[in-house]
């Protein structure tokens, strides 16, 4: 086996991995990295730890496509579940997750963790490297996270990554690479925890960066660097103050409604039937299916051709059509996909943020971002209009819903 890093015993000059992280050294990360450190010491009863990242992310333009083979622009964002770790000497994994319960899992043991807990994932990502033919091992872990939960900026691949990568650290001398990291966080979401996610959120978290990525290969995720200079620009993610972590169903009536129309066309996905043919055959298929399926089929064809779009402009450092482009996603996800509010409920949060924060992007743009039906939006200031917007939504929506994001230029790592 290779060496490993040292483990740290002292977090001075920690604030050197700050900007590829977070974009910015702020004392407040410091901070955090010291009270969770010392938390870790304290609750371990040890001295040093081993330090790991992983993000949230937003997903710039591509909403609900990756599952049916679509495209999608991914960004790795400035909030991240941090880990401070050692290994064991025995097969039991424990993480402390400031705010929740002990997580124990003990791999000499058969699963008997309760589906859709953290426990669960937990095993569900060991499972996953081992049925890869990757090595597992016990830890001792304590983490922290400012990754919102149940808001759409993933939380939960997060913190799958993060396993996933201090397995590779430990047993695997690095060897697991950035997809199988993934792949094998998305079957523990799938398998273990019961939600039928695609792989946007583990694929964006892991490769970190902007990327575009393409899921048309079943088994390649096609990942291309998006070059582009978006210093000019803000993202600015708001909390609705909704969650969709109990919207389950919703979230899986998506894929489900366009692989009903996929299915019409002889295929499973849609990413498989011509999109000229889609147009030609639709007048006649559509007598067998319902309307929203169509129109979530329709969203997914042209969101694909958008995210095209928005990559070539971004090339050539076009924001007009860049913002054009995201104000386009914004009104087809409201319109056509149908996912920023529950139908027959009187919630609608998202659509009333949109129009809200709308009001003041002053040619920015705006969208619901991730799975939708509650959580948050998407908005995109220019920074000469960014503290003026940011002060008008926290009045609106409270300072600790309103984060103004960078792009972090790394995927999940041990510093």
């Amino acid at each position: 086996m290779l060496p490993l890093k040292k483990p740290y015993f002292s977090l001075d000059g920690i604030e050197s991995n700050f900007i590829d992280l977070y974009g910015e050294v702020e004392a407040c990360q410091k901070q955090r990295y010291n009270d969770a450190f010392e938390n870790f010491k304290s609750y371990f009863s040890v001295d040093s730890a081993y330090i790991a990242s992983s993000s949230g992310r937003v997903e710039v333009c591509g909403n609900h496509t990756d599952h049916n083979g679509g495209k999608v622009v991914s960004c790795a964002i400035s909030l991240d579940s941090l880990a401070f770790f050692l290994p064991r000497n025995d097969s039991i994994i424990k993480v402390k997750s400031e705010g929740y319960p002990e997580i124990i899992v003990d791999l000499s043991k058969e699963s008997d963790e309760k589906i859709g807990t953290s426990d669960a994932l937990v095993r569900g990502v060991c499972v996953g490297l081992k049925n890869k033919g990757f090595n597992i091992g016990g830890f001792n872990a304590y983490i922290t996270s400012n990754v919102i939960g149940g808001a759409g900026i993933s939380s939960s691949a997060s913190f799958e990554v993060l396993i996933a990568e201090i397995l590779n650290f430990l047993y695997n001398d690095g060897n697991v690479s950035q997809e199988d990291k993934a792949k094998v966080s998305q079957f523990a979401e799938n398998v273990y925890f019961g939600k039928p996610c695609g792989l946007l959120d583990q694929t964006a978290i892991s490769f970190g960066g902007l990327k575009m990525l393409d899921f048309s290969d079943k088994n390649n995720i096609s990942v291309k660097d998006v070059k582009a200079n978006l210093s000019n620009w803000t993202l600015v993610l708001i909390n609705t103050g909704g969650s969709h972590a109990d919207l389950t169903d919703e979230y899986a009536s998506i894929p489900a409604e366009m692989k009903m129309v996929a299915k019409e066309y002889g295929v499973e996905r849609l990413v498989e039937i011509n999109e000229n043919d889609f147009w030609d055959s639709i007048g006649q298929k559509q007598k067998n299916l319902p309307d929203r399926a169509v129109l979530r089929a329709i969203h997914f064809f042209e969101e694909n051709n958008r995210v095209d779009t928005l990559c070539s402009a971004l090339s050539v450092n076009d924001y007009d059509t860049f913002i054009s482009v995201i104000n386009q996603s914004g009104t087809s996800s409201l319109c056509k996909l149908q996912n920023c509010y529950v139908s027959g409920g009187n919630s609608q949060l998202i659509p009333k943020a949109l129009s809200l924060a709308g009001k003041y992007l002053n040619g920015g743009a705006n969208r619901v971002h991730g799975g939708g039906f509650a959580g948050t939006i998407l908005n995109i200031v220019s920074n000469d209009n960014a503290k003026a917007f940011i002060g008008k939504m926290i009045e609106y929506f409270g300072e600790k819903n309103v984060f103004p994001l960078k792009v972090r230029a790394v995927g999940t790592i041990v510093l």
